[in-house]
């Protein structure tokens, strides 16, 4: 199993849910509200006066055999609407109960 985390600017919401629909990912956690700065470029979402855009970030753990759609589906994402800003990251997922 792999844990999928997916940061992504708000104004991404409805594309990141419609994916996950899309690659019939049912579980997940998401967080509405998230502050960060990207790595490389882009402004920093802090819901700030200054910073006034907020992030979202969703959770799945999946099939090892899942993660390359995915990667895959983010990285479409990214190539349509790259001032806004999405990335994924993936762990091994030990155990779960």
């Amino acid at each position: 199993m792999k844990a999928v985390y997916i940061a992504y600017n708000q104004v991404l919401s409805d594309t990141v849910l419609k994916m996950l629909d899309k690659l019939q990912i049912r579980g997940f956690s998401l967080w509405a509200d998230v502050q960060g700065r990207g790595s490389f470029a882009g402004e920093p979402h802090m819901g700030s006066h200054t910073w006034p855009a907020m992030n979202s970030a969703v959770l799945a753990v999946v099939s090892a055999e899942k993660v390359p759609e995915i990667l895959d589906a983010v990285s479409k994402i990214n190539q349509l609407s790259e001032q806004q800003g999405i990335r994924a990251f993936v762990w091994n997922v030990e155990a779960t109960v």
